[in-house]
C-alpha cells in the first residue's frame, strides 16, 4: 500500500509529539512492507490562498508539487495534528487548500463537491490535545475532526476515515501511544 503521512504540526521543534507520532506510524507501515512518504509541513513555506480565483487558476507553489503528487500516489492518507484553538492549525489548513485544487480533489471541470480523483482512498486522523480526549469527544463532539472528515475528506470521496484522539498530551504515556500508532501503521489503518 502507498501511504502519505502528513505531519501537520507547524512547529519545527523536534520536541513536538506529533513529529514522533508521524515517525512511529511511518516506521510501523514500512515494517509491514508499505511504501511511505512523510510530508512535514513545518519544513515548508506555505502561502495562504486569498481568493477563489487563486484556488481555481493560480499556480501551485513549487514546494507543494511533491506533496500534491504524494496525495495522488497514496492509497491511504494519515493526517497528524495538534488541536489549536479548538481546530486544525491554520498552517495545516493552508497546506490542504493548496494541494487539494480542482483536478486533484475535484473532478476536472467541476466546481462542486464530487468524488473525483481521490475516491477510493482511505484516511486516518490523529489529533493531540491538552484536554482529556473524552471531553473533546463527548462535550465538544470532536468538532475539528468531524469537520475535516466530513467537510473535506469524505466530500471528495476519501473513506473510510478513522480517528485517533490523544488527550492530555503533556502528561500521557508517550511510549504507549507511540507503540499504538506504530501498530496502526503496520495495519495501514
Amino acid at each position: 500500500m502507498h501511504i502519505m503521512v502528513v505531519d501537520g504540526h507547524p512547529d519545527r521543534s523536534e520536541q513536538r509529539f506529533c513529529h514522533a507520532l508521524a515517525a512511529a506510524y511511518s516506521e510501523g507501515a514500512r515494517q509491514a512492507g508499505h511504501e511511505v512518504r512523510i510530508i512535514a509541513i513545518a519544513n515548508m513555506d506555505i502561502p495562504f490562498l486569498r481568493s477563489q480565483d487563486e484556488w481555481l487558476h493560480g499556480s501551485l507553489p513549487k514546494q507543494l508539487l511533491e506533496p500534491q503528487d504524494a496525495l495522488t500516489w497514496a492509497d491511504h492518507l494519515v493526517i497528524i495534528y495538534p488541536l489549536w484553538l479548538g481546530d486544525v492549525p491554520a498552517y495545516l489548513k493552508a497546506f490542504l487548500e493548496q494541494i487539494a485544487r480542482p483536478g486533484i480533489a475535484f473532478t476536472p471541470g467541476s466546481l462542486g463537491p464530487t468524488a473525483g480523483p481521490l475516491k477510493g482512498k482511505s484516511a486516518r486522523l490523529i489529533v493531540t490535545m491538552g484536554m482529556p480526549g473524552l471531553v473533546y469527544r463527548w462535550f465538544f463532539f470532536k468538532h475539528s475532526m468531524t469537520s475535516l472528515k466530513r467537510n473535506v475528506l469524505e466530500l471528495v470521496g476519501i473513506r473510510p476515515v478513522r480517528e485517533t484522539i490523544i488527550g492530555m498530551v503533556e502528561t500521557t504515556d508517550h511510549r504507549k501511544w507511540l507503540k499504538k500508532v506504530q501498530s496502526l501503521g503496520r495495519a495501514a489503518r
